[in-house]
């Protein structure tokens, strides 16, 4: 291999360990939010406007965290892509 494919493949290499790290991270915050926040909320026995909080959690809290964790995903792999010369040129 040439000295530039040795880069390009090691360049690829930090890239998907980059990407691997940022998809844990998401996934144990998608777990949290999923299983233990949803879990726990019971134990939270007061009303959030006007609703249990646990209702409120199961139906509205957990599909923001969702979006919020699909835009940071894209706005944080954007930057990973970019940092590592891997971006799509229109």
């Amino acid at each position: 291999m040439t000295a530039s494919a040795d880069d390009a493949v090691e360049r690829r290499r930090r890239h998907w360990r980059v990407t691997r790290i940022v998809t844990a991270l998401l996934l144990a915050v998608w777990a949290l939010v999923t299983f233990g926040v949803a879990y726990e909320a019971r134990a939270f026995d007061f009303s959030f406007f006007g609703w249990p909080f646990s209702f409120w959690v199961a139906a509205q809290g957990a599909l923001l965290v969702y979006l919020a964790l699909v835009g940071g995903y894209a706005w944080v792999m954007a930057r990973v892509d970019e940092a590592h010369d891997l971006d799509e040129i229109d």
